[in-house]
């Protein structure tokens, strides 16, 4: 601006050229920001505290199916997830909800929503469950600590986690700003999966063998695929291992930092059913607080983790990932029957419809044993440099065979 009567000032060309380049940079550097956030978060919603659970898994199907079928769940996936693009091409569409409601209409938008809703919503059941049995452990080999304190009961637990970390983390509009916490969550990963290894090495020889552990199938196999998804794999190690108590610590940890995720994920379908995809600041706080007070009171009742995660595997998981893709493309594409997509859809849907309906009634009629709260035989008090590296490995190899012929006789 000059004074009245002045021609106004022009920069120079060097000066705009210089000030459009750090804008055109700094918009460079945003966008790398967001796109590294995203990564994290989808490294930590698909894996995060998921990979500790694959042993349950194992255990249900028989090891050697269980490999078969994780290798052919993760085929499945990665092939609908192709049809879903392949769906919202032919259909002109760009997200699943769209999708499926310009293929069915609002009656099968509003079941998608449902499931939508109800997946994310489980598992955050679910996180709270694992946080409060796996923290509770960790605080009580704290020194002094007197094991019928209400301040490290599971319950207790989970209220101080929701209302100082969860709730918080949640409340954030854009989920590109939980790229950090996810990449944190990564990382206590690695850390955990690299002290489960160290205890394979140094206890696996002592661990008495179960008879049936290489048996190629169970009949719980068709649990075992709606539940490919996490569980407490710190259950099976002693509470008086420093060591484990240390990564039951880092699984705690990321649970919680998974959790705000899946929270965005339930509210962001409520946003698109009932507000047009757009929430004010006063109704995304409501909702928020409604959605973790409800997940927190259903979590406050269940100690249970097993039926949990088998109901939300079979219900919600089996028909989002088998069979609403399939149905979408057999609709949509106008290709021969023959055609490899369309042969592979009609495998994959009624296979989605009998993991469903077997699983549902099987979980129902036959649900696993819960041992929450329990320790292994292996831990007794007779067994305890089961977890003292520094015991002689004759006197461990020792206790514990008296221990398994005394159990197994």
């Amino acid at each position: 601006m000059g004074y009245p009567g002045q021609r106004p000032v022009i920069p120079p060309q060097s000066h705009r050229d210089d000030r459009e380049t750090l804008v055109s940079e700094h918009k460079h550097k945003g966008k790398i920001c967001r796109q590294s956030a995203a990564v994290f978060n989808v490294v930590n919603s698909i894996i995060g505290s998921g990979i500790i659970g694959l042993p349950y898994s194992m255990k249900q199907a028989g090891f050697p199916l269980g490999i078969l079928l994780l290798f052919w769940v993760s085929y499945v996936t990665d092939f609908s997830l192709i049809l879903l693009i392949k769906g919202a091409a032919l259909s002109g569409t760009d997200t699943y909800q769209s999708l499926v409601n310009r293929t069915f209409g609002f009656p099968g938008y509003l079941l998608l929503s449902v499931l939508q809703f109800l997946y994310p919503f489980i598992a955050m059941i679910s996180y709270n469950i694992i946080t409060g049995d796996t923290l509770s452990k960790v605080f009580l080999r704290i020194p002094g600590v007197d094991p019928e304190n209400l301040l490290i009961g599971r319950h207790f637990i989970i209220v101080l986690s929701t209302v100082v970390f969860t709730l918080p983390l949640s409340l954030y509009r854009d989920i590109a700003k939980l790229g950090k916490i996810s990449l944190i969550s990564t990382v206590l990963t690695t850390l955990i999966l690299g002290i489960v290894v160290a205890r394979v090495v140094s206890l696996g020889p002592h661990i008495p063998k179960t008879e049936d552990a290489w048996i190629f199938a169970k009949p719980n196999a068709i649990q075992a695929v709606g539940v490919m998804s996490f569980g407490d794999l710190f259950e099976n190690y002693c509470r008086n291992d420093d060591l484990v108590t240390f990564g039951r610590f880092c699984y705690g940890v990321t649970v919680i930092l998974t959790y705000p995720i899946e929270c965005f994920v339930t509210r962001e379908v409520i946003a698109n059913v009932f507000f047009g995809g757009n929430l004010s600041s006063v109704f995304h706080i409501i909702i928020t607080v409604v959605i973790i007070t409800m997940a927190t009171l259903v979590s406050l009742l269940i100690d249970c983790l097993g039926i949990v995660l088998e109901l939300n595997g079979v219900l919600c998981a089996a028909p989002l990932i088998f069979i609403i893709p399939s149905a979408c493309y057999l609709k949509l594409s106008e290709e021969p029957r023959t055609h490899s997509d369309k042969i592979m859809s009609c495998v994959v849907l009624p296979m989605g419809a009998v993991v469903m309906a077997v699983g549902f009634v099987m979980a129902v009629t036959s649900p696993q044993d819960c041992s929450h709260g329990q320790e292994m035989f292996y831990c007794s008090p007779d067994n305890s440099s089961l977890t003292n590296i520094s015991a002689s490995h004759f006197q461990l190899t020792t206790q514990l065979s008296i221990l398994n012929v005394s159990i197994f006789q």
